[in-house]
């Protein structure tokens, strides 16, 4: 079997020339997929380097964010400007340069723009060069050329505008994306302007500045748009509803930042802006939420019932304290130690999506979430929604678990953040059509604790008789609570205590407490009831998932310098 290396051995050298870098003379080559350059054994002997081998360097070409030839009054902007007497030479020597802007690693997960700058002899070789670099990142039909930007000048800490102007403005000129640029003035702007006046013909994405709120909205306008330009209808729960053509792009500007973190690995705008300009492409799943077959929102992270449903209720009613009324409203609710009872039904995935509990994280090149979605996956959900439709108690596939419970969670992706590396399922998978379903059942206050102390450390959070989670691909919710008993049965009925709230201190419940609320994606749901299907790859964003370590360049250097240039220009 022919190995990767084995391939990229045969790929020619396009150029091959010995340049200057500084004040050290390099030899420069450029493949199909590599740029690399070396110190020349002739500079090494001059410097009086001791070393046996030249150390090189090498950048991928799909990761090269610009080049362009410098000019005489770039040149006196930053070389001769310099104090150094030998670079002020070398730009008398060979004023012809050119410059090579690339994604350089720098902290885990973390991106930043790196420059190097290549003298020349004269300027025919120069404008060779540049010219051959563009024709291959021209090759590169991913990368996005115009953009259409929200932002948010509200979320978070009102940051949107300023980093987007400050960090992301000069990244996309660089790399020569136009982007048309509207600042939100209202909650919903976005969503209503993408869903019926946006011209999306002449844009290769959207992009969102802003935190997990904003995302939602772009979600929502591109989706319904997408799917009233396709004549779907996404109010009937059976739809099939057609995948976004636009990448959505995430420049992280929010409190939490939980879908970029999740996708990215980081929520640092600069790297977000450089997945973005590399044209990265990760496909994810979208869970469609509904209440007696009637539309209610998307979802991309979390569904929460219970604990996190409480939390963001309760959060609500203190924006006034801005991002710590999370940690307040959180102890609060902790404190209160709710549970709820109802019955949740569940359609499990197939074997081949793996189990949450099986520690096979979603990362870069996931295989399990490689696998484009097929028409057999359609029948299949045909299938099921007959079954469900002719047993409506759960058989021919479906499962049912009746309890009591402190927490129902629906993560569609690891949900981690800054706070919780791990996330709330540190296995879910990003785009393989699936929902990990996770059921935390009555148990004490100690014991909960626990358990959210695991969303933080290293330990296996499932672990716990009380917890269990399921890989679904849809389910719905049945609480029991008094929306259940009409009023007259009430008054008439005063045994009726199952439908009352079931708390742990019966003191601190009370008639309006009698069952919790839906967090959807940092939303709350009007109706507790609720069903919901996943929709497998139905968007992509601007992003290559988490690297689970710095990247290697695909082609060894070393094979380049041994191999024949199939245009040479080499120069002394």
């Amino acid at each position: 079997m022919t190995g990767p290396s084995d391939s990229m051995q045969k790929q020619p050298r396009l150029l091959s020339a010995r340049l200057f870098q500084k004040h050290r003379q390099v030899e420069v080559v450029l493949s199909r997929s590599v740029l690399a350059w070396k110190e020349t054994e002739k500079s090494k002997k001059r410097s009086g380097s001791t070393s046996q081998t030249a150390h090189s360097h090498a950048v991928q070409v799909c990761e090269i964010v610009a080049v362009r030839k410098m000019k005489d009054d770039d040149q006196d902007s930053t070389d001769t400007r310099r104090s150094d007497k030998k670079e002020k030479q070398l730009s008398q020597l060979y004023p012809h340069a050119f410059t090579v802007s690339y994604v350089t690693r720098t902290r885990p997960h973390q991106w930043r723009c790196s420059d190097v700058t290549f003298h020349c002899a004269n300027e025919g070789l120069c404008q060779q060069w540049v010219q051959v670099l563009n024709e291959e990142l021209s090759l590169l039909t991913n990368r996005p050329k115009s953009l259409l930007v929200y932002i948010n000048p509200y979320g978070g800490k009102q940051r949107g505008q300023r980093i987007y102007e400050q960090k992301v403005a000069p990244l996309f000129h660089r790399a020569c994306i136009t982007a048309d640029v509207i600042v939100t003035e209202q909650a919903n702007h976005a969503r209503d302007h993408l869903k019926t006046e946006a011209n999306l013909d002449k844009y290769d994405g959207v992009v969102c500045v802003g935190g997990d709120g904003m995302f939602s909205e772009i979600l929502h306008g591109l989706v319904t748009r997408t799917q009233n330009d396709n004549k779907v209808d996404q109010d009937q729960p059976d739809a099939e509803l057609v995948p976004c053509s636009l990448r959505i792009g995430i420049i992280p500007a929010g409190s939490t930042d939980c879908i970029c973190f999740a996708t990215v690995g980081t929520n640092d705008p600069v790297t977000s802006a450089l997945h973005i300009i590399v044209g990265d492409s990760q496909p994810m799943d979208v869970c469609s939420v509904y209440h007696n077959d009637i539309f209610l929102r998307y979802s991309v992270s979390l569904l929460g019932y219970g604990f996190y449903g409480d939390v963001l209720t309760d959060s609500e009613r203190k924006r006034w304290l801005g991002p710590a009324r999370y940690d307040l409203s959180g102890v609060k609710t902790f404190l209160s130690h709710n549970y709820y009872e109802g019955t949740i039904s569940f359609l499990p995935a197939e074997n081949n999506t793996g189990t949450p509990r099986d520690k096979l994280q979603c990362r870069s090149g996931c295989f399990v979430c490689q696998r484009e979605p097929s028409s057999k996956d359609n029948k299949e959900w045909e299938m099921s929604e007959d079954n469900e439709k002719s047993d409506k108690d759960g058989s021919s596939g479906w499962s049912v678990i009746r309890g009591k419970f402190i927490a129902i969670n629906a993560a569609s992706m690891s949900c981690a953040c800054p706070r919780s590396p791990k996330g709330l399922s540190p296995s879910a998978h990003l785009a393989d059509g699936t929902t990990d379903l996770i059921l935390v059942r009555k148990c004490s206050r100690l014991d909960f604790f626990r358990h959210l102390l695991r969303h933080i450390n290293k330990d296996d959070q499932f672990d716990h008789s009380f917890v269990e989670v399921h890989r679904v691909r849809k389910f719905r919710f049945q609480p029991r609570h008094h929306e259940l008993v009409s009023l007259e049965d009430l008054s008439e009925s005063p045994k009726k205590t199952d439908f009352r709230p079931i708390c742990s201190t019966q003191s601190t419940c009370n008639y309006t407490g009698t069952h919790s609320s839906w967090t959807c994606d940092g939303e709350i749901l009007p109706h507790a009831a609720i069903q919901v299907s996943v929709q497998c790859q139905l968007i992509r964003l601007f992003a290559r998932g988490i690297e689970e370590q710095q990247q290697c360049v695909f082609e060894d250097p070393c094979t380049l310098w041994a191999s024949e240039p199939s245009t040479p220009s080499s120069v002394d």
